[in-house]
């Protein structure tokens, strides 16, 4: 499904409930979800035309077509330094806590994508059209996200999600320890994105939120309270 969120900013939900999104921002796809979203992407794309693809990381549940989404329509991927290696090589599970654990096994198998040429790195401050690129590491190294200033309009990847993974119930929450490397690491990120006071906020899972009375610096200042306590 597509969805217009914001001028020049559109949704691709790829599973129900949003439980995994992509998105196109101002002609670039962020993101690709798994290996079978495959079709919905290309569909989305055979509507709104891109020129590159960004990655916000390198898990099986974003970058899982993004070799063949490239490779169809000849755009350039480009990621972190941090996420090259797993980009290029689609060993996607290599910085969990427990790569062996059979969720991961699982991810690796039937969602991860092939790996796929990195033609450009992008690292803080740098520009996605009006969108600013933001480092935002520990759900992963080379995690970022990305801001659009003069909306405030937030890709957020997966440094939160807006729903419960297992039952899909919608409300934000810190990503799951199993998929994330260091969830300290990734409260700081939150805590640098949550001083950007964001007005909406595009998950890669969970439904978008319009962050109207401040939810999200809210929960983010309780996470970090929890965890530094």
């Amino acid at each position: 499904m597509l969805r217009l969120i914001a001028p020049n900013v559109f949704q691709i939900s790829l599973m129900p409930r949003n439980s995994i999104n992509c998105y196109i921002i101002e002609d670039v796809l962020v993101d690709s979800g798994i290996r079978s979203s495959y079709a919905t992407v290309k569909n989305a794309l055979r509507k709104i035309p891109v020129y590159q693809h960004v990655l916000t990381h390198a898990h099986a549940d974003h970058q899982g077509c993004s070799d063949q989404i490239c490779a169809e329509f000849e755009i350039p991927l480009l990621c972190h330094p941090d996420e090259v290696f797993r980009t290029e090589t689609g060993m996607v599970t290599n910085d969990y806590p427990t790569p062996q654990h059979w969720v991961a096994k699982l991810q690796q198998k039937y969602w991860a994508g092939q790996g796929h040429k990195v033609e450009r790195t992008i690292v803080e401050n740098d520009r996605i059209g009006n969108f600013r690129v933001i480092e935002t590491p520990g759900h992963s190294a080379g995690h970022i996200s990305l801001f659009r200033e003069h909306d405030g309009l937030l890709i957020i990847g997966d440094a939160a999600t807006n729903m419960n993974l297992l039952t899909t119930a919608t409300g934000l929450r810190l990503p799951p320890n199993l998929f994330t490397s260091d969830q300290q690491r990734n409260i700081r990120s939150l805590q640098k994105l949550a001083d950007l006071n964001p007005a909406i906020i595009c998950f890669g899972h969970g439904p978008v939120m319009r962050n109207n009375d401040r939810k999200f610096e809210q929960f983010v200042a309780k996470s970090s309270g929890q965890l530094f306590k």
